[in-house]
């Protein structure tokens, strides 16, 4: 290229440039070339504060853009497990007698919740398991009194206790099912003068429910799943 022309072409990108200056100051890498270029014309012994303030702005650029992105994926996180919560309600009020109910309870409710299990243990006065409740299927799980204050270490003051299974009892989880590792319990209150029970929902992954997860969905989805198991009680 000739001079003559190096100059000329020059000339229609310098025009260009300033007619769409947008096309610069949106290129961080064109930017932070002219930034170099101008620091090496200024020495080493010279500092450039807007160069400086400049690179300060695209760190905070960086994690404003980072913290955006964390809000919109747990926003989205929260709302895709608002549904599903939703679904298994719905699905709670499906079956028209309780046999179906507890069939629901270790099919359907499992799959939309995405668990591996469900467990629902409803102490009883008597020390033995209750024959009336044994046709019903491993889900179901007649425990004595007490049980649920033991199986929580007596932290009864939450409706959701999230946690990971350590010690698994076999009584809860068959070995057939194979190791979980954690678990959400639900305390269950059938109203007073009656026992409570505990639903207690495990997954396989142990970080799927976590002690510093938020419990309002699954406080909400125990308070609905105990209202509807009260008419089958009553």
């Amino acid at each position: 290229m000739t001079p003559q022309d190096a100059a000329q072409a020059e000339k229609i990108l310098r025009d260009f440039i300033t007619e769409n200056p947008r096309i610069v100051l949106d290129a961080p890498d064109v930017m932070h070339a002219l930034l170099a270029s101008h620091d090496e014309t200024l020495g080493q012994n010279i500092v450039d504060l807007r160069s400086v303030a400049m690179q300060r702005l695209e760190a905070q650029l960086g994690r404003l853009e980072e913290t955006n992105r964390s809000v919109i994926a747990a926003a989205y996180d929260n709302l895709a497990g608002t549904q599903q919560i939703h679904r298994a309600l719905l699905k709670i009020m499906e079956p028209t007698d309780f046999g179906g109910f507890l069939s629901m309870i270790g099919t359907e409710m499992v799959d939309i919740l995405r668990i591996d299990y469900a467990c629902l243990i409803l102490e009883t006065q008597n020390q033995s398991p209750d024959p009336n409740l044994a046709p019903l299927g491993p889900v179901v799980k007649p425990a004595p009194s007490g049980f649920v204050a033991d199986y929580l270490s007596q932290n009864l003051a939450a409706k959701v206790t999230l946690r990971r299974v350590t010690e698994p009892k076999v009584f809860v989880y068959p070995e057939v099912m194979g190791p979980m590792g954690s678990e959400a319990c639900l305390q269950l209150d059938f109203g007073a003068g009656t026992l409570p029970g505990l639903l207690i929902l495990p997954a396989k992954e142990a970080d799927q429910f976590s002690p510093v997860q938020g419990t309002d969905l699954l406080t909400f989805f125990a308070t609905i799943f105990e209202r509807a198991l009260r008419r089958w009680l009553a």
